[in-house]
């Protein structure tokens, strides 16, 4: 105690100096509880002003922090004027705001596009793209083509992904895209279209409105589409529907769209007066229904309209990050150019998106249902092209109704006069409808135990059901003709798909090293049910197709009458697994293996397949020796290589069948016996299609110039095909077995380049390039001989009934096979070169197989495409622009119409020009060279200009004012209508001369959000 007395006194003098240290202390501290604050506010999207939760708000420099809650609000203490604050979101650009004397700074984070481009859609999943290793395509919602009286989900992307061709060559309303991905992959002529997989799920370009699209993604080679196995050897194409997610106000966007049509070309037809001009001059009968018949009829005007046909499009979304809902509702009325060609379609879909237990589990669960509804002139079809060539053949002259009312007269020989009917009688005494419905329930489960691993479940049950009616009056022409009164037909169709698929997914970053694991189960399950009957000799036509019974005709095995059903079932099985691998994000590893078991390789020696695939990539770009190369932003380079599979189309192909004779009259009855119909084959397998793939992906100028470069090889083996077999010791002359191989090779290349980006006026350019050459390999083995090392196929259909094609081992597919001419003698008659190179005169001319030519390729050697987006202040241009070159078409109604020897039909007026330069054609009809003509063509595509009125008044946060024209420009030699025929099969290259003209679309369209 008294030492410590001591201390104190030996410094009381020092007391006034604490006392002031003291002083300061306390000035400083009550400065810096001054000078901190707690500073609050939300954080919201620049895209819809939809709040974001989970944004990160950060002191920079320092590791102070916070983030925001479910509607965007942070709080944030501790922050000193002078600080800077970091706010930032995953997709979106980063912020940062020096902190004044503001208690509440609210912020608007802008949307990084670089960001978005980042991710694309693959197999089961999404991956970063510059870790993606295969051949994938993606093409998002603001680089789709904007649709103009399409009905098809495919005619969005047409001309924006090299490899992949997107063909409309008809102008029907119920018809669809045509796809070929990569060249030809079958013998038999199983279905060739690439798998479509919407939102997970199996489905085809009519499940969804075009309208509803978020985004697609193509998997075109081996490795990226082997995850899907079976299902994957035509290609993958992945369709990314809007989806709910995120916190939202309330919101409701709404598009609409109004267009009409005309055709793109019409095939130029004799005139009435030229009909006369040939009466006078004695080269057209003077009687009968081919005479001149007093009248000026334009024959395909009186069959077409000025049609109308209008889209509708309402979205409604909302909820919160706990909770959140997206629902749309579609209407399409679609009017084709000819009578009676409509299509009516109303499709609804819900998303909603649930999360609880700390987002630890997650359900989303959707519902789609799509109604159609379209008129038919055709039996089983909707409008009927037979009809069309009526219209073109008909006599111009003659009246669209006779005297006495009748569509075609007995005294003129129009009844008996064989394929000549007047076509608008054709449409007014005959009708019918289809009408379908599809629905979807699909639900996803998505549990996340802890970080980095989620547990998936995927259900999906999808249903279709369709009931067709059509009837043809008593007064129609096949009836009158064929001596039956009346004709009605019914059907029904019925499938159902289930789906259910569950997956691990276990992702972890070490250090350097990024891992992604997966693997699933999958059980796939078809049922097809399909009914139809048909009968005639009605009392009466009141009833059309809604009194099928009423008829005499079934009871009494009349002509054009039968009742018959069919069922199917099929499952597929599999187990798949993949990994992916990355280090230092620049060597880059993909591994996969499915293994799977189909129900039509039932008895087989091993129904199950494997498919695996391996793929890696090196990203250049990020070496070290790299860095001093400033004009290369991104470099990579990608290798692949994988197995897909496709079983026998038929089920039970392994076994021995029998099936039920034609009936026969036996002993006073009528009996059916049973007989062989199949071989048993238990080796059947698989078909395999082995591709290998390399790539470049490449940036330049700090990503001014973007693009890949990708060539592949594919092989498929073990095609299937037919083979002869001796009888006994088999039950029947044919055995199907795996034997066949196909190549295809080809060079696929797309540059983007953001030409121009200022303030007010941005262009992004994009041209694809791509080539393909596929070729028989082989067709023959050990055990199974083809008779040749070629078959025929394709048909030229009555009257000329002649074979188009030619399958040879070592040979393009796609090659037309044909009677080579090179002249006409005086006398208008063909001059021939037979196989020999000998010229032969028309009567010295075998007309055998054995004197047939390779006339041509009906497949296109090159594609290219060049996509245009101009951008100034509020307007908008969009100009999508396509080709195809370096084949040749078979022009059908040239084969047909351009004959002068026929007097019995109208012509086409080039049916007046001399052959050859010399004199008009005196041979009769036939499929020859003279018919084959080079097909190359430029489209300028589609045309948008819109203009985006931005803010109007107190509910209205955007809206905007397009107008669009599709197939507005052909560029090309080609003679008839449309050069873009059907690229697909083994018969490519036909014009046929029934197939719907294609037509060219104007439309005026707005977009608003409230």
């Amino acid at each position: 105690m008294i030492a410590i007395v001591r201390l104190l006194k030996s410094n009381i003098a020092n007391f006034r100096v604490w006392k002031f240290l003291c002083v300061v202390f306390f000035m400083v501290s009550a400065y810096g509880m001054q000078a901190q604050t707690t500073i609050t506010g939300t954080i919201i999207s620049g895209e819809d002003d939809s709040p974001l939760p989970g944004a990160s708000v950060m002191i920079k420099g320092t590791s102070t922090g916070t983030s925001t809650d479910f509607d965007g609000n942070y709080s944030l203490s501790g922050v000193n004027q002078g600080d800077v604050l970091e706010f930032s979101y995953v997709g979106f650009i980063t912020k940062e705001i020096t902190v004044g004397t503001e208690t509440v700074i609210s912020v608007t984070l802008e949307v990084d596009a670089t960001t978005l481009d980042d991710v694309v859609v693959v197999g089961y999943g999404t991956q970063k793209k510059e870790q993606v290793t295969s051949s994938v395509a993606s093409v998002s919602s603001e680089e789709f083509v904007t649709p103009a009286g399409s009905s098809d989900v495919g005619s969005l992307i047409q001309g924006k992904v090299a490899g992949v061709s997107i063909v409309q060559n008809s102008g029907d309303p119920t018809a669809g895209t045509q796809v070929r991905l990569r060249g030809t992959s079958t013998l038999l002529g199983t279905n060739t279209s690439p798998l479509v997989i919407i939102d997970g799920v199996p489905g085809d370009f009519n499940t969804v409105a075009p309208q509803d699209i978020e985004s697609i993604s193509v998997l075109k080679d081996g490795s990226a589409a082997a995850m899907y196995g079976t299902r994957g050897t035509n290609g993958v194409i992945l369709v990314t529907t809007k989806r709910a997610s995120g916190s939202y106000d309330s919101k409701v966007t709404y598009s609409a769209s109004v267009s009409t049509q005309e055709f793109v070309r019409t095939l130029d037809m004799l005139s009435a007066q030229d009909y006369r001009d040939q009466v006078a001059a004695g080269t057209r009968p003077i009687a009968g229904a081919a005479s001149d018949l007093g009248y000026d009829t334009d024959w395909l005007d009186v069959i077409t309209r000025t049609p109308i046909s209008h889209t509708h499009n309402v979205t409604f979304r909302g909820g919160d990050f706990k909770t959140n809902y997206l629902a749309t509702v579609n209407v399409r009325e679609l009017e084709g150019m000819f009578l009676k060609s409509d299509n009516k379609i109303l499709t609804g879909r819900v998303d909603i998106n649930h999360s609880m237990f700390d987002d630890k589990l997650r359900f989303n669960f959707g519902y789609l249902v799509r109604g159609r509804n379209f008129t038919t002139t055709a039996d089983g079809g909707s409008f009927n092209g037979y009809t069309y060539r009526q219209a073109l053949i008909r006599n111009p002259t003659s009246p669209v109704r006779h005297e006495d009312g009748s569509w075609d007269s007995n005294e003129l020989g129009e009844v008996g006069n064989f394929n000549y009917e007047n076509p608008l009688g054709r449409i007014k005494e005959s009708d019918g409808r289809n009408k379908s419905n599809f629905t979807r329930l699909n639900s996803r489960i998505d549990y996340n135990p802890f970080d980095g691993l989620k547990l998936s479940a995927l259900l999906s049950l999808s249903r279709y059901n369709e009931t067709r009616g059509y009837y043809e009056t008593k007064n129609h022409i096949s009836n009158i003709r064929d001596g039956v009164n009346g004709y009605v037909s019914n059907g029904t169709l019925e499938t159902e798909d289930k789906l259910m698929e569950l997956t691990a997914q276990y992702s972890k970053t070490l250090g350097e090293h990024d891992f992604t694991v997966l693997g699933g189960y999958s059980y796939q399950s078809f049922y097809n049910h399909n009914y139809w009957m048909s009968n005639t000799d009605f009392q009466t036509d009141i009833f059309g197709f809604d009194n099928i019974g009423l008829g005499l005709g079934l009871a009494e095995n009349k002509a054009r009458t039968g009742i018959g059903s069919f069922t199917s079932m099929t499952n597929l099985i599999s187990f798949f697994g993949r990994l992916n691998y990355a280090y230092k994000d620049k060597y880059l590893l993909q591994a996969s293996l499915r293994y799977e078991a189909a129900s039509q390789l039932y008895k087989t020696e091993d129904p199950w397949g494997a498919f695996p695939a391996i793929s890696a990539g090196w990203r250049i770009s990020e070496e070290d020796f790299m860095k001093s190369v400033k004009f290369i932003s991104d470099l990579k380079v990608r290798v692949g290589y994988g197995v897909t599979g496709t079983p026998n189309s038929d089920g039970f192909g392994a076994v021995a069948l029998l099936g039920y004779s034609d009936p026969f009259y036996y002993d006073g009855n009528w009996i059916r016996t049973l007989t062989p119909t199949q071989n048993p084959n238990p080796y059947l397998k698989w078909e395999e299609k082995h591709e290998t793939n390399i790539g470049l992906d490449f940036g330049l100028f700090d990503n001014f110039i973007t693009g890949n470069i990708d060539y592949y090889q594919r092989n498929i083996k073990d095609l299937l095909y037919d083979y002869q077999v001796p009888v006994p010791p088999n039950f029947v002359s044919t055995t199907r077995a795996n034997v066949g191989e196909i190549s295809n090779s080809g060079l696929e290349v797309l540059i983007n380049v953001n030409a121009i980006q200022t303030e007010d006026f941005e262009w992004t350019t994009s041209v694809n390039f791509s080539t393909n050459k596929s070729k028989l390999e082989q067709l023959s083995n050990d055990l199974y001989q083809a008779q040749q090392d070629y078959f025929y196929t394709g048909a030229t259909g009555e009257p000329i009934q002649q074979t188009t094609h030619i399958v040879q081992v070592g040979q393009p597919i796609g090659n037309f096979y044909g009677f080579k001419v090179v002249d006409v003698d005086d006398e208008g008659r063909w001059i021939y070169e037979d196989a020999d190179g000998t010229l032969k005169n028309y009567d010295e001319f075998g007309r055998g197989y054995e004197n047939m030519q390779v006339l041509g390729n009906g497949l296109p050697n090159y594609y290219a495409g060049w996509n245009n987006s101009f951008k100034y202040k509020n307007f908008d241009l969009s100009v999508t622009m396509r080709g195809a070159f370096d084949y040749q078409i078979i022009n059908y109604n040239r084969m047909y119409l351009e004959n002068p020897t026929l007097t019995q039909y109208n012509r086409l007026a080039s049916s007046k020009e001399p052959v050859f330069g010399k004199t008009q054609l005196t041979s009769p009809q036939e499929f020859n060279s003279y018919y084959v003509e080079d097909g190359d063509f430029w489209k300028i595509d589609n045309i948008t200009l819109g203009y985006n009125l931005g803010e109007l008044g107190k509910y209205i946060s955007s809206a905007r004012v397009y107008v669009t024209t599709s197939n507005t420009f052909l560029i090309t030699g080609y003679k008839g209508i449309d050069p873009e025929v059907n690229f697909g099969g083994l018969s490519p290259g036909v014009d046929s001369r029934d197939t719907y003209p294609t037509t060219r679309n104007f439309t005026l369209g707005f977009d608003v959000s409230f």
